[in-house]
């Protein structure tokens, strides 16, 4: 079974890549783009058929590693 998981920073906490990002698009001609916010996107593969108890797993992983729960929030799709 194969999951994706996406972590993104918490509204309202600065995210000074995306800025970057923002203006560096905007650098490059593309007007209209505004608020980016970069986040990270893990693809996990995993041995578990029984998908409620590979979605606990990978909620705990993000609790414990992928994710700084203070400042990011995270969202699973089982593929």
């Amino acid at each position: 079974m194969k999951a994706r998981v996406t972590v993104t920073l918490k509204t309202g906490v600065l995210d000074p890549q995306g800025k970057a990002i923002e203006n560096g698009l905007a650098s490059l001609g593309f007007d209209g783009v505004g608020e980016v916010r970069q986040g990270k996107v893990f693809d996990i593969a995993i041995s578990d058929r029984d998908a409620e108890k590979a979605r606990a797993d990978l909620s705990a992983m993000c609790e414990k590693l992928l994710a700084n729960t203070v400042i990011e929030n995270y969202a699973i799709e089982i593929l």
